[in-house]
């Protein structure tokens, strides 16, 4: 699998640290369950993903990933900073 990373440009899947979904983090005051629910509890879809990231073995960034876990095609890719209003 390659992953584009906005700055280095197409590179393989081996430069990269997967580090899980990429989701919107509850408000500070959000409650405990909110909480414990960001936390603790996953989805493992057949199908499209988000998820961080980081070109460890390259420039450093911070990646979204959205990708089919089905077939492994990669649909698109974007720095966190610039994804970070469409997560919230």
């Amino acid at each position: 699998m390659r992953i584009n990373c906005p700055i280095c440009g197409s590179r393989e899947r081996r430069e990269f640290y997967y580090q899980g979904a990429a989701l919107a983090r509850p408000a500070p005051d959000a409650g405990e369950a909110a909480w414990d629910d960001y936390m603790h509890l996953r989805d493992n879809p057949a199908g499209e993903t988000r998820d961080m990231w980081c070109h460890e073995g390259g420039c450093g960034a911070w990646i979204v990933v959205t990708r089919n876990t089905v077939t492994h095609d990669v649909v698109s890719t974007a720095l966190a900073t610039d994804a970070r209003t469409v997560l919230a």
